[in-house]
């Protein structure tokens, strides 16, 4: 990226961030602000910066957002609190993103005669897992039920570092087809020794950190800052350290902060907001992968761009998300408009983005990679725009038909995980997170 390219990318960081939430009240996310005037001054046709989707700097600013991300949803989890609530996001990530994997799978490689079974699998995985950050109006309305927005909550922060593993394999397998892989090693033995080395890398950085933290805080030798810094120093260090290694850094990061969340003393974590940082950076770091992707990836999936792509967009945030979310919630007590509603807001996300990125650096620009770019890419950039203009009009239609209790289709008695008017929470600060809070619901 170019000097131009970064100063321009940091106004619009800066005009973003003052006209955020006047924007999000009109159902205009970061994601598409930056989308937009990526593709607006990237373009290579009329931009007027010049940015290239193969330079190396891309594609590290690129794998440390998915790092960052991974590290900081996975940290962020409650899991004491979780484990009271485990039923419903225990469904969704046991369930339906498995079968939303297998689905979606079977639905590339029918649709596209091309695809290799791994390269259908990887369209597959990397269109899984949700961002919640597209629903925030959701996530973050408070009049809807709490174990809901905790549940959507949960799910996306936990569903990538779940399908990264299977990303990597299948991105793998299909760089051995391609002639791309390492002469001499199967990429399937590969792929799982590059997994298991970054899940050993993780607990070992996650604990390693948790401890010295804690001695630290307790003997009074960290400075003010200095745990928020320490955090991110244990996000970058768990990647890099087994990137280094020629393990997998993105499952590095996911371990190690679930490791780092689940086990940091509340004494210490109160003390300061010891994920702030982290979370700020990766925000900051996602605003400028939005930008790439609509200057560097938007105009190479529309260069492919054809009706089998836009009808497998539309099947995977409708059919391909839906099916499975009802499936996983078969007997678990939710009404129609509870299944209808989760399955819809599974919005396609950075995650997707990451990895066709790094499918482009692994693979290179050939017109089967560029018809795989131009399948996610496509699906992305729908979600983007139906899910961010529906978020705050389908939840406030949720919310009204659950307090009107003229849903004709909920069941009249309590079962268990069934969500009801009474279930809704009182308003709290918008804005807040309600991974895993400690909140009754």
């Amino acid at each position: 990226m170019s000097e131009a390219a970064f100063a321009v990318l940091m106004l619009l960081v800066l005009a973003w961030a003052v006209a955020s939430h006047l924007l999000t009240r009109v159902n205009i996310t970061g994601a598409l602000v930056f989308l937009a005037a990526g593709y607006t001054l990237g373009n290579p046709t009329w931009g007027l910066l010049a940015i290239d989707v193969t330079t190396p700097s891309m594609h590290v600013l690129a794998e440390l957002t998915l790092a960052l991300l991974l590290f900081t949803d996975a940290s962020r989890v409650n899991v004491s609190q979780l484990r009271r609530d485990v039923y419903f996001p225990s469904r969704l990530l046991g369930i339906g993103l498995p079968l939303s994997i297998v689905l979606g799978s079977l639905a590339a490689a029918w649709m596209f005669d091309d695809f290799s079974w791994a390269l259908a699998g990887f369209v597959g995985a990397t269109l899984a897992p949700t961002d919640a950050a597209l629903s925030a109006q959701v996530i973050n309305d408070d009049r809807v039920p709490m174990r809901l927005r905790r549940a959507l909550n949960v799910e996306s922060g936990l569903n990538d570092g779940i399908a990264t593993p299977i990303v990597a394999f299948t991105l793998a397998v299909v760089a051995g087809d391609l002639g791309l892989g390492h002469h001499g090693d199967s990429p399937e033995v590969g792929a799982l020794l590059e997994l298991a080395l970054g899940v050993g890398v993780g607990l070992v950085v996650g604990v390693g950190s948790v401890v010295l933290i804690s001695l630290g805080s307790r003997r009074k030798w960290v400075a003010a800052g200095g745990r928020r810094l320490a955090t991110l120093g244990a996000a970058l260090a768990s990647f890099a350290l087994a990137a280094a290694l020629d393990g997998n850094g993105f499952i590095a990061a996911f371990v190690a902060g679930i490791v780092f969340g689940a086990r940091l003393p509340p004494d210490v974590a109160e003390v300061e907001e010891v994920g702030e940082l982290p979370e700020l950076l990766g925000e900051l770091l996602a605003l400028a992968v939005w930008f790439l992707f609509g200057a560097a990836l938007l105009p190479v999936a529309l260069d492919h761009f054809s009706a089998s792509v836009l009808v497998y967009a539309l099947l995977s945030l409708t059919v391909i998300r839906m099916i499975p979310v009802g499936i996983a919630l078969l007997g678990a007590g939710m009404d129609r408009s509870t299944v209808l509603f989760v399955g819809w807001f599974g919005p396609r996300g950075l995650a997707s983005v990451v990895f066709i990125l790094l499918a482009v650096e692994e693979l290179g620009e050939t017109p089967l990679v560029g018809q795989a770019v131009s399948v996610v890419a496509v699906t992305v950039v729908l979600s983007v725009v139906l899910h961010g203009v529906s978020a705050g009009p389908l939840g406030r239609r949720y919310v009204a038909r659950r307090e009107a209790g003229d849903d004709a289709d909920a069941p009249r008695s309590r079962r268990p995980g069934h969500l009801h008017a009474s279930d809704v929470s009182r308003p709290r600060a918008a804005g807040s997170s309600v991974v895993g809070e400690d909140e009754p619901s």
